[in-house]
């Protein structure tokens, strides 16, 4: 026999002694005498020294607080309240509300767990148990905790979160993808996507927070779907994701991801891969299935209502996919060969397969929508006329056109813009590939063309010979980190910080791009205006300056009339905070009024769309 299984028989044989006890001895209450020497405890009560881990009554850091209400959440006997700290931050876009937890210590049962879940450790427990209060003061017992402590006397901390009571999974589920040897000289979609069992796995480090939610521009039920992803229930979180995002295999893709930044869980870890989720939820679920899911939110009746959308982007489908589940009738006109904006002829499809894009585009024509490609408004079809068969129209034209530096040499035929370039690579079109490109700029589009002509080079001529010019020092750089870190993996040169002087050209022929040192890029009004060390001069060589500074909208197609009869703002047609232009009948989405990014073209599209539903049910 084992020792603790003899210690184990012997507690047991004691425990059934001491029951068999005799308790009725008529001696008993004299025990009680053994008390009577003993000092009496009275009010005001005096705090003897606790343990090292004692639960006694909470502290929280406001500094590290952020609001989330996590605690709030697990707590089952409902004894937190979050309340709003007006002198406190409020930042939702980075994940900061100024909401702080009150503790009820009628309810509290010191269980700690809001502790152990606490996302920041901003929460912990002290060793400070003594509080009296008068009937007058009954509601002293409500508390809002601070890092002071209850009474502004510090007692020592008791109860803190530590590794063994942390409840949350600090490490996100890694995302398989395609090494730089096996993607470098191919278009293939580098990143493989979630398993279920990784999802599962990954959707259960949520804590409900709904950060994300707050800070998502098209404020996405996100908690809701990845609560579903939890639960095996793909279908259900499909349901969820369409309540907000009609570009859902997109947006699972290429997006921003503000939602991520702002997540609580990615304080002291990594947070929770919310745009992967979004994808396996939308793989997860046959497109058939997602048809018939999102078609159960179409209206059953026609409002005889009709309306235009110019472009076939993200926010001009938004808005057609919101305004045809409204019952009004939407035919969209894409000057192009195929719907999709930018994000078919912006983005490459090693990060955007187009049959993805596609799949998103079926579910909104399904929906009932009309879309006419290869219909130029301006040439095919006017606005004037427009205006006349339709209730009401909405500009989505987005930025296909390319800046330029306007260095000197920067008109030479083989000095050209990315997203004419990208175009041209998304359609199949023949172009002369440079054996050596310099690209002008740090931003998203930058990456997306130097990894194209990579990918073509070492397809071509077996080597890649790529070189990214960028005014921003790597610190601050505009593209997504992760673009970057790709870039470097597939062999492309990166230089920070320099500034573009002049094409090089001799007899004709261009040999590359003259950079200087960038000393600063804002003056003291915070204006754009670079400065240059002069000294530090490079040349880069390059038989193609492919230049990536920023895109604008081709705006021909208003025609001189109305064009001075819209307001502008630096370049930009002035809106309101619906999306409304200063013609009444005339509504303006997407980067043609807010700059590139599809999520907030996607909540641009939500915005007009509302805005036209209400204004239609007054006419």
């Amino acid at each position: 026999m084992s020792d603790t299984t003899q210690n184990s028989k012997l507690k047991i044989q004691n425990s059934i002694a001491i029951a068999h006890e005799d308790h009725g001895s008529i001696l008993s209450p004299l025990k009680a005498l053994q008390f009577f020497a003993r000092k009496p405890v009275t009010v005001p009560l005096e705090p003897r020294p606790a343990a090292a881990n004692y639960r006694g009554f909470h502290l929280n850091d406001h500094e590290k607080c952020i609001g989330c209400s996590s605690c709030q959440k697990v707590c089952d006997n409902a004894a937190i309240t979050m309340v709003k700290v007006p002198h406190l931050p409020e930042d939702p876009v980075n994940g900061i509300r100024n909401l702080r937890p009150a503790i009820d210590y009628g309810r509290c049962c010191w269980c700690a767990l809001c502790v152990d879940i606490c996302p920041t450790g901003a929460i912990s427990l002290s060793r400070e148990y003594v509080h009296t209060c008068t009937q007058a003061e009954i509601d002293s017992y409500f508390i809002l905790p601070d890092e002071t402590g209850l009474h502004g006397k510090y007692y020592g901390l008791g109860w803190q979160k530590s590794v063994d009571s942390d409840l949350l999974d600090l490490e996100r589920q890694a995302m398989e993808e395609l090494v730089p040897e096996a993607r470098i000289d191919n278009f293939d979609e580098i990143v493989h996507g979630y398993s279920e069992q990784q999802a599962v796995i990954e959707a259960s480090r949520c804590v409900q927070c709904g950060m994300c939610h707050d800070a998502c521009p098209t404020h996405m039920d996100a908690p809701e779907y990845i609560r579903a992803i939890w639960q095996g229930k793909p279908e259900e979180a499909v349901r969820w994701i369409y309540n907000s995002n009609p570009f859902s295999h997109v947006c699972g893709r290429v997006c921003t991801h503000r939602c991520e930044e702002a997540c609580s869980i990615g304080r002291r870890g990594e947070p929770v891969a919310i745009r992967w989720l979004k994808r396996y939820a939308m793989d997860a679920v046959d497109h058939d299935r997602v048809k018939q899911i999102v078609a159960e939110q179409k209206a059953d009746y026609l409002s005889g209502k009709q309306i235009a959308i110019i472009g076939a982007g993200p926010a001009g489908l938004t808005a057609a996919f919101d305004l045809v589940r409204k019952g009004h009738q939407v035919t969209v006109f894409e000057a192009r060969d195929a719907a999709g904006g930018m994000p078919r002829y912006g983005i490459p499809s090693y990060r955007l397969p187009y049959d993805m894009l596609d799949r998103d585009i079926d579910v909104i024509t399904s929906m009932g929508v009309k879309i006419k490609t290869n219909t130029r408004v301006g040439v095919d079809i006017s606005m004037q006329q427009l205006q006349a068969d339709h209730d009401a129209v909405v500009l989505a034209i987005g930025l296909h056109l390319g800046r330029s530096t306007r260095i000197p040499g920067a008109d030479h035929k083989q000095v050209v813009k990315a997203v004419d370039l990208l175009r041209m690579i998304t359609n199949d079109e023949k172009f002369k590939l440079p054996k050596k490109a310099v690209v002008i700029g740090g931003g998203n589009v930058a990456m997306d063309i130097a990894r194209s002509i990579a990918r073509m080079q070492r397809r071509a001529h077996g080597q890649v010979t790529v070189t990214v010019t960028a005014l921003e020092d790597k610190a601050h750089f505009l593209a997504d980190p992760v673009e970057v870190k790709e870039c470097l993996e597939e062999e492309i040169e990166i230089f920070d910080a320099r500034g573009p002087q002049a094409c090089i050209i001799e007899r004709g022929r261009l040999k590359g791009l003259k950079t200087w040192k960038v000393r600063s890029i804002f003056d003291d009004q915070g204006r754009f205006s670079p400065a240059y060390d002069e000294t530090d001069e490079q040349i880069h060589e390059g038989d193609m300056v492919i230049e990536a500074i920023g895109q604008m909208s081709d705006i021909s197609l208003l025609g001189e009339t109305l064009s001075e009869e819209l307001e502008w703002h630096r370049g930009r047609l002035k809106v309101d905070e619906n999306g409304r232009t200063s013609v009444d009948w005339l509504w303006a989405a997407g980067d043609c009024v807010n700059g590139p990014d599809v999520v907030h073209a996607v909540a641009d599209g939500h915005r007009v769309a509302a805005s036209i539903e209400t204004w239609l049910d007054k006419k």
